[in-house]
């Protein structure tokens, strides 16, 4: 069984940084794409930024609003996913999801979803 946790969110001014970390556990045996997304309250979930082709030095991809602001990166050995957030914005308040697409030894392929961590961003 595989299960994904957040960590990182906090309260932080406009202007500041946030490292968030999603750490798997279980024994995983093909990762396909590790994601981060976020929701605010009455507002659909929304991709925030993507990673891929993690083996072969990683391929990434984000939002228009988040690109140039955001890093989504990856640590193989400790199965654990990072978004580093600067020069956050009060529009990126919301809860903060990070997802993975993997397949897990004895298993499927699967999706999975960590329980969120909330990101408050003040102005």
């Amino acid at each position: 069984q595989v299960q994904l946790v957040e960590s990182g969110g906090a309260l932080v001014q406009a202007g500041g940084s946030l490292r968030l970390s999603c750490a798997a556990s279980g024994r995983i045996f093909s990762v396909y794409g590790l994601g981060w997304y976020r929701q605010a309250p009455g507002k659909q979930r929304e991709l925030v930024a993507i990673i891929t082709s993690i083996n072969s030095g990683g391929s990434t991809n984000y939002a228009d609003s988040v690109r140039g602001r955001f890093t989504i990166s990856a640590d193989n050995a400790k199965n654990t996913v990072f978004l580093q957030m600067d020069s956050l914005k009060s529009e990126d308040t919301a809860v903060y999801y990070c997802n993975a697409d993997l397949t897990p030894y004895g298993g499927r392929r699967s999706v999975y979803w960590g329980q969120g961590t909330q990101v408050t961003v003040s102005s």
